[in-house]
C-alpha cells in the first residue's frame, strides 16, 4: 500500500509499557465485550473455560451474569489502581506504528465520506498501542487475543507485535494484510456507530450458545465487508500496490474459524465458529471490495452467508 503521501491519524494513544493493574472486587464491572473477546481469542477452548471459571470465582454468579448480559455499570471500579511505568526503548515512531496510523487516517477519510452520503456524522475511533495487556472499557485486554475493538470506550486496541505475527504465525505476509486487520476492527466501530452493535447485543439475549455463535459470525463477516469497502476506496485513491488485495485475501483465509481449528485440533466444530469460515471471510471482504458502500453489507438480512 502506498502511504508516503498519507498523513498519520491524530486519534492515536501510545500506551505501550503501561502496567495494566489487577482485577478489583466489583462483580459487575468487567463488561459484556470481555466475554466476546474471550470467545474470539486464539486460545484453546479448555483455557477459555478455565478463565470463565476464574471470572466466576472473582465476581460471583452475579459478576459472570453481568459479563454475559453486557452490563458495564461500575466499570471505574474494575481494577486496583497501579503506578504507570513505561518500558525503556519503546519506539514511538517505528515504521510499523506509522503505517498503522496512516491506515487508520485513510479509514477516517473513507467512513466520514460514506456516512455523509447517508446523512450521518462519523465519530472517529481511537487506536491504542499497548504491550502485552491493558485496561479497557471492556475489561482486561490481552495481546494473545489479537487486535480487538471495545464498544464501551470506542477504541481499537493493538499490540504492534501482531504485525510480525501475521507473517510468522499465520503466513499472511504483506503490509496490506495488516491493513485488512485494522480496517476490520474499524468495521466494528462502524457497526457501533450505526447501531448494529446495540441490536446485536439485544438479539444475543436468551440465545443458545450455538445460536449466539452464529450471530457472532454475521457480526464478524459484516466487519470483513466493511474492510473490503474501505479497500475499494483505497484503490480509487490510487494507493493500492500490486498484490495488495491478494494479501488481504490470504489474511482473511488465515483467520477463518475452520482453518484455525484444523491447524490447532486437526478437525472443525462448526457450531463453535464465531468469525466464519475462511471462504466466508474472503467472500464478504470481496463483496465489500466490489460494492464499496454500506448498503450491500447487511449480513444479518441474508439467508446464506
Amino acid at each position: 500500500m502506498k502511504t508516503d503521501k498519507l498523513k498519520e491519524s491524530s486519534n492515536i494513544e501510545d500506551r505501550r509499557g503501561e502496567e495494566s493493574g489487577a482485577y478489583g472486587g466489583g462483580n459487575s464491572s468487567i463488561g459484556g465485550n470481555l466475554l466476546l473477546q474471550l470467545l474470539f481469542s486464539r486460545g484453546s477452548w479448555k483455557s477459555k473455560l478455565v478463565i470463565i471459571i476464574i471470572l466466576l470465582f472473582i465476581g460471583g454468579a452475579s459478576g459472570l451474569g453481568s459479563i454475559l448480559t453486557g452490563d458495564n455499570t461500575g466499570s471505574s471500579n474494575s481494577y486496583q489502581s497501579t503506578q504507570v511505568t513505561r518500558k525503556k526503548g519503546t519506539d514511538v515512531s517505528s515504521e510499523e506504528t506509522k503505517f498503522v496510523s496512516k491506515v487508520l487516517a485513510s479509514t477516517e477519510a473513507f467512513w466520514t465520506e460514506a456516512f455523509k452520503k447517508e446523512g450521518l456524522t462519523y465519530k472517529k475511533p481511537t487506536l491504542v498501542f499497548y504491550t502485552d495487556h491493558i485496561r479497557t472499557g471492556c475489561g482486561q485486554g490481552q495481546a494473545s487475543s489479537g487486535p480487538f475493538y471495545c464498544s464501551a470506550d470506542r477504541k481499537i486496541y493493538l499490540d504492534i507485535s501482531f504485525y510480525q505475527e501475521l507473517s510468522s504465525k499465520y503466513k499472511a505476509a504483506g503490509d496490506f494484510a495488516m491493513a485488512y486487520v485494522i480496517s476490520h476492527e474499524v468495521g466494528h466501530h462502524v457497526q457501533n456507530e450505526l447501531g448494529t452493535m446495540a441490536d446485536y447485543n439485544q438479539k444475543r439475549q436468551g440465545l443458545s450458545e450455538t445460536q449466539a455463535n452464529a450471530l457472532n459470525v454475521r457480526l464478524e463477516l459484516q466487519a470483513d465487508y466493511y474492510a473490503g469497502a474501505w479497500a475499494k476506496y483505497v484503490e480509487g485513491e490510487g494507493l493500492l500496490d500490486t498484490g495488495d488485495i491478494e494479501e488481504a485475501m490470504r489474511a482473511a483465509h488465515a483467520v477463518g474459524d475452520d482453518t484455525l481449528q484444523k491447524e490447532a485440533y486437526g478437525r472443525t466444530v462448526p457450531d463453535s465458529f464465531t468469525h466464519g469460515t475462511s471462504q466466508q471471510r474472503q467472500k464478504w471482504f470481496d463483496r465489500g471490495y466490489n460494492f464499496g458502500d454500506i448498503e450491500h453489507g447487511d449480513t444479518f438480512a441474508v439467508n446464506s452467508l
